[in-house]
């Protein structure tokens, strides 16, 4: 019964207390100094240039993925979700796919899984895999509001899962 009780306790001091940041969940490297991030640019939907500068001020999960990668594709619905759920003037997933068959493709696959909350954004060149030192797909960076990277995890992960959504509800309550 004591156990019950800590276990309670716990749970709702991490419920009342949401602007304490969760530990970081498996897998997720979490930075001890903010790193810089090279600058990138890219296309969103509709062809217009982007950076990384245009979400200055947020706290953004950026995920290099592409269409073709399997794992990249069982991801994205938890991506979705998670913008869906904390997406604003505070936090962005910044979904970054570096399929070189365009935009076209991507909205394809976007409508086939049924993810509306992601903005598209595109690489073609794939130059941003380059210059932020990503070896494999998907790959995601955490990037705070001043730009720099705080974590970075390898491979697919679950965005929408309870112990990811309490770290990332924990981070964008730092700010």
């Amino acid at each position: 019964m004591k156990g019950f009780a800590f276990a309670l306790f716990v749970a709702l001091l991490v419920i009342w207390q949401p602007g304490v940041a969760a530990e970081a969940p498996q897998n997720l490297a979490v930075l001890d100094t903010p790193a810089i991030v090279p600058e990138i640019s890219f296309a969103d939907g509709g062809g217009q240039p982007k950076t990384l500068a245009d979400y200055s001020g947020k706290l953004v999960l950026l995920n290099i993925w592409a269409t073709w990668c399997a794992p990249c594709r069982k991801e994205m619905p938890t991506l979705d979700r998670l913008q869906a759920e904390f997406g604003g003037p505070d936090f962005e997933v910044v979904a970054l796919s570096v399929d070189r068959g365009g935009p076209k493709l991507v909205k394809k696959f976007f409508a086939e899984i049924g993810v509306t909350h992601l903005a598209l954004n595109i690489d073609t060149s794939s130059n941003a895999m380059f210059a932020l030192g990503i070896v494999g797909l998907p790959t995601t960076l955490l990037i705070n509001r001043q730009g720099k990277e705080i974590g970075r995890l390898i491979g697919p992960a679950e965005w929408d899962a309870p112990d990811m959504v309490n770290f990332i509800r924990g981070r964008i309550a730092v700010k």
